[in-house]
């Protein structure tokens, strides 16, 4: 399975083309609304703001399989990203990362990365079409030297 053939759906319920995004940058992150690393996203917003128009995309992907920290609905989850953190990058429907019901984006990231997803707000920078992909763990922000340098 490739990447742009993995099928997701965005916060809207809308389906989302993958395709789309081919030839860029995309930075991939499960989000949380109530979790310490919460602001972050005024940090990926910034992020999105500053190097959109260099091919960087970021999605967000809300999850609550992390101490239950993101438990309303997409459009509760939608409302929160948009009016506390002025959230403008496109932000997917609520997908489960841990267990059998895994969703099939965070399965390719773990096998082409080599990193699972541990908390809320671990990231996944994809490269070259999908042939590199690398996680980063919560504890590093938007702006962290590393990240930034590969963007």
């Amino acid at each position: 399975m490739e990447l742009f053939d993995i099928e997701v759906i965005d916060i809207k319920g809308n389906k989302f083309d993958l395709h789309s995004l081919q030839s860029k940058t995309i930075l991939i992150v499960n989000t949380a609304s109530v979790c310490g690393f919460t602001p972050q996203f005024e940090g990926l917003e910034k992020l999105y703001q500053s190097k959109k128009e260099d091919g960087l995309v970021i999605l967000g992907f809300p999850c609550n399989d992390f101490g239950g920290q993101d438990s309303g609905t997409n459009e509760e989850i939608l409302s929160f990203c948009s009016m506390n953190y002025g959230v403008t990058f496109p932000m997917m429907s609520k997908v489960k990362i841990k267990g059998e019901a895994k969703h099939p984006l965070f399965q390719w990231l773990e096998v082409k990365s080599g990193s699972e997803v541990e908390w809320n707000f671990h990231k996944y920078l994809v490269l070259n079409n999908g042939t590199k992909v690398i996680g980063f763990e919560s504890s590093v922000g938007p702006f962290d030297e590393e990240l930034v340098k590969m963007i």
